[in-house]
């Protein structure tokens, strides 16, 4: 597989989906939800150029036992679910098995919430433009279970954002939420690391730094 990549890095990405975002005219008190870990970079870009505040909202896949990479759902803060219920099916699942990989993913959840975001509080998304924001998406399972997250907490409009993404997942987002913003559907599309030059992995570090330097600009 040899594509040519639409984007140097996620900074890059981040800064052309900013420029697609202004032009929506987001009037209404926006805040910018990055998907950690490669959205948080993406995010931090979008966020300093619509003057929004910046946090993190964690999912995790539901991996299959013993096929882990395999995925029966995912689970979002604040214990929010998406299941594949035709897979739970197929494989026998009983819900007990999926109430205990759920309760150790929001283990990790709720470390990582820790880690990320220390003693600051969960920024307030009732009645506001919630932007929900990732590196990118293949099948679009963990950002539907994001969505549904943030619709329980009653905002006034959501906006998914990605720098590029397989066509039926944009899609199928844009039946789910108020508006997606998907910058480039590449078809074939193969994996979305495959349109960037540098994918390398964003650190937990990183994370901290750039949820910190957005919380510290908005204040000073």
């Amino acid at each position: 597989m040899l594509v040519k990549p639409l984007f140097r890095d996620r900074v890059e990405a981040g800064q052309v989906l900013a420029q697609r975002l202004k032009r929506l005219g987001i009037n209404s008190d926006p805040v910018v939800l990055a998907l950690p870990r490669g959205g948080v970079p993406v995010g931090f870009e979008i966020a300093q150029a619509l003057h929004a505040p910046l946090d993190v909202l964690l999912v995790r896949k539901l991996g299959v036992p013993g096929q882990e990479e395999l995925a029966l759902g995912a689970i979002a803060s604040g214990g929010f679910r998406v299941l594949n219920k035709n897979l739970i099916e197929q494989l026998g699942l009983p819900p007990s098995v999926i109430d205990g990989i759920a309760a150790r993913e929001r283990q990790e959840i709720e470390r990582r919430e820790r880690l990320y975001r220390g003693d600051r509080p969960p920024l307030p998304v009732a009645g506001r433009t919630v932007i929900l924001v990732d590196d990118g998406l293949a099948t679009g399972a963990t950002m539907l279970a994001a969505a549904r997250a943030v619709r329980a907490q009653a905002p006034k409009k959501i906006i998914v954002a990605v720098p590029v993404a397989s066509r039926e997942a944009c899609e199928e987002l844009r039946r789910q939420v108020d508006e997606a913003v998907c910058a480039e559907t590449p078809d074939p599309f193969y994996a979305v690391g495959a349109w960037y030059e540098d994918f390398s992995q964003t650190s937990d570090d990183e994370v901290r730094e750039l949820l910190e330097r957005a919380a510290h600009e908005r204040i000073v």
